[in-house]
């Protein structure tokens, strides 16, 4: 049960780091395996709660994460720490079962076109495609978590009515998703506009049960976050280093960065339970491997202050 503060805040915040699937996933070069584990290993020790390791899509559609398996073998697992999962359909699934995954992820739309062009169905038929995964999710015990993208935007419709993202987070509650992630997929959204999204989802799916999803591309992925504290929303995703991306939006830049939020919750004076310094040193090793500068303004302002050693970012 999420407890608020007078002001109305969450009094705690759980962030669910996305960067090694939904970040890496956009990488055109592979990303080594070895690169990967020490990312999620990093992470997991920097206090994040859920660190989503991969998905078990086809290797044809996504090259970057045909290791899936392998990244799941040899992760530390942190005791109290969840490494979810995306998976497509019921192969995924199996791919995920075998690699003893404690959560999975689904996801759908909110827009039917972007449905049809990401994944060739309707959103009516991509609900349905998620049933049997749902159920053999709970005959096996492991939970379930839904994802809907473009819920502020799309990028061939335009605006999202938000009672169609109203009626998919019902119908993910309704399969049994523990928990909705709002997505902002192009990163259109606004502060006014999250927050009456917010309401309005809210009219059937409890403000508990939902999470924000943001992505930066106009730069209002923070406001957007703290548009959603002021609802009650109290789960969030961001990404090391700002990565990622949409390879089905063009010009879509990566999730808010996980230590721009980090430094935005700590101002506010929010627990979430992360480290900013070890989260930095995550976001140093993948930004060397990837042979970048960071995304995160916090990231970059800390690092000219007060530089991380040398022997820290290459380890």
């Amino acid at each position: 049960m999420t407890v608020h503060r007078d002001d109305g805040l969450p009094a705690r915040v759980r962030l669910v780091e996305v960067g090694p699937r939904d970040g890496l996933q956009n990488e055109k070069a592979l990303v080594p395996t070895d690169v990967k584990v020490g990312l999620i290993d990093r992470l997991s020790d920097a206090g994040f709660s859920a660190v989503e390791a991969t998905s078990f899509v086809s290797p044809k559609w996504v090259p970057q994460l045909a290791d899936a398996a392998e990244v799941m073998r040899r992760i530390r697992r942190k005791p109290g720490v969840h490494y979810p999962v995306l998976v497509p359909n019921m192969k995924g699934f199996e791919g995920a079962l075998a690699a003893h995954a404690d959560e999975i992820a689904v996801f759908v739309a909110a827009s039917e076109s972007f449905s049809q062009r990401n994944i060739n169905c309707s959103i009516a038929e991509s609900l349905a495609r998620a049933a049997p995964v749902f159920a053999a999710a709970a005959q096996h015990g492991i939970r379930v978590r839904g994802y809907i993208s473009c819920v502020l935007g799309c990028p061939y419709e335009g605006d999202v009515a938000a009672t169609a993202v109203r009626d998919v987070a019902a119908a993910l509650r309704d399969l049994g998703a523990y928990e909705v992630s709002l997505g902002d997929t192009i990163g259109t959204g606004t502060a006014g506009k999250t927050r009456a999204l917010i309401r309005t989802v809210a009219e059937r799916v409890p403000v508990a049960m939902l999470a924000g999803h943001f992505h930066d591309t106009y730069g209002q992925a923070l406001a957007n976050v703290y548009a959603s504290l002021a609802e009650g929303v109290a789960v969030f995703d961001c990404s090391v280093s700002g990565l990622g991306g949409c390879p089905y939006a063009k010009g879509a830049t990566g999730n808010v960065a996980s230590e721009d939020v980090v430094y935005l919750l700590q101002g506010l004076g929010i627990d979430c339970g992360v480290d900013l310094t070890r989260l930095r040193e995550a976001g140093a090793y993948i930004s060397r491997a990837l042979d970048r500068e960071p995304v995160s303004r916090v990231a970059r302002a800390l690092n000219a202050k007060s530089p991380l050693p040398a022997t820290t970012e290459s380890a």
